[in-house]
């Protein structure tokens, strides 16, 4: 064995390492988030009906359509998140892009606000309201960025901030003739984040399209890893700059929109869990990116834990990423170059 194979077998049993442990605290902050809340489940009533044992009926009952189902969701949504936010980091070559840099973020909250507004319907309809308007503003900057001139990584930002500019400015103007006790409110709250409104039905209607992004991206790996070079260098290795990048935008938008129309407005994590990733593996590539997906599903749990447990009532989930996020944010200004 040569020098080089000695250096990739270890390379891979390092990473090897770091997936286990990521994984294995992952699933250990599994099993807590399931126990925690106002009805809370030892851990030996989790492993009984994990493993067939009997177990009361209403443990079962506040397993199954509480715990689980919600506990999935949050798992989905921080793996997805981070995974994305690493993506946006890597094909913008920007270490501070997240969702709202292309406007899915303000896109979905518009959906989301015209459907309690006009439409007045339930959770399930302002959920597809929030898809689509996700989808509609990602497709609306890329739209923009093709009629432009220059249709560089810089020209689609500004489509981004163009597109996230008009929407907050319909967000406030929506806000500003709603209800104040009951649309207005309910807008505030849908930005700010829950999951407690999480069930099975709506965690299995958002699995398609999450798995079909994170496919996608799978399967755009290798290309992901091209983007992060320059567009001439790409262009150099034989890589359609443009198409790929496209597809990994609308794949990685996929990812988020499926989330977000179900969870609202989770802010922080598809930004902290990508650098938390990179200076682990000290590198930027796939096995980095995933590496972040199982970073950020093990602090969104930790948080929707505190969530549902701090007071009295559950605590929007973006409150508490943002104490989390900024002060992490804070220490890489002050402390990293």
């Amino acid at each position: 064995m040569n020098v080089n194979d000695r250096i990739l077998v270890r390379n891979h049993n390092k990473e090897f390492i770091q997936y286990l442990i990521a994984s294995t605290l992952l699933g250990a902050v599994f099993l807590i988030s399931i126990g925690v809340g106002k009805y809370p489940i030892n851990i030996s009533d989790i492993l009984k009906i994990i493993f067939g044992g009997k177990v009361e009926p209403t443990v079962k009952m506040v397993f199954f359509s509480l715990r689980l189902p919600r506990t999935i969701m949050v798992t989905i949504a921080g793996i997805g998140l981070s995974i994305a936010g690493s993506v946006y980091q890597t094909i913008f070559k920007n270490p501070l892009a997240t969702p709202d840099i292309i406007g899915v973020a303000s896109g979905a909250n518009l959906g989301a606000a015209i459907a309690i507004i006009f439409i007045s319907g339930g959770t399930f309809t302002i959920a597809i309201s929030a898809f689509v308007g996700a989808i509609v503003a990602v497709f609306t900057a890329i739209g923009l960025t093709k009629i432009s001139k220059d249709k560089g990584i810089s020209t689609f930002v500004l489509s981004g901030i163009v597109i996230s500019s008009i929407t907050q400015g319909l967000i406030m103007m929506l806000k500003f003739f709603a209800d104040p006790e009951r649309q207005l409110a309910a807008i505030e709250f849908w930005s700010m984040g829950s999951f407690a409104g999480v069930t099975k039905e709506k965690v299995i209607s958002i699995l398609p399209f999450f798995l079909i992004g994170i496919t996608i991206l799978i399967l755009l790996r290798w290309q992901i890893n091209i983007l992060s070079l320059s567009d001439e260098e790409g262009k150099s290795l034989g890589t359609s700059v443009e198409l790929i990048r496209l597809g990994v935008i609308i794949a990685a938008t996929l990812v988020v929109a499926s989330i977000v129309c179900i969870t609202g407005l989770i802010y922080f994590i598809g930004l902290i869990a990508p650098h938390i990733g990179r200076m682990i593996t000290k590198k930027n590539d796939f096995h980095t990116t995933i590496l972040s997906g199982f970073i950020g599903g093990i602090i969104l749990i930790i948080a929707d834990c505190l969530a549902r447990s701090l007071a009295g009532g559950e605590i929007p989930i973006s409150i508490l990423t943002t104490f989390i996020g900024a002060p992490y944010l804070a220490y890489l200004m002050t402390r990293l170059k």
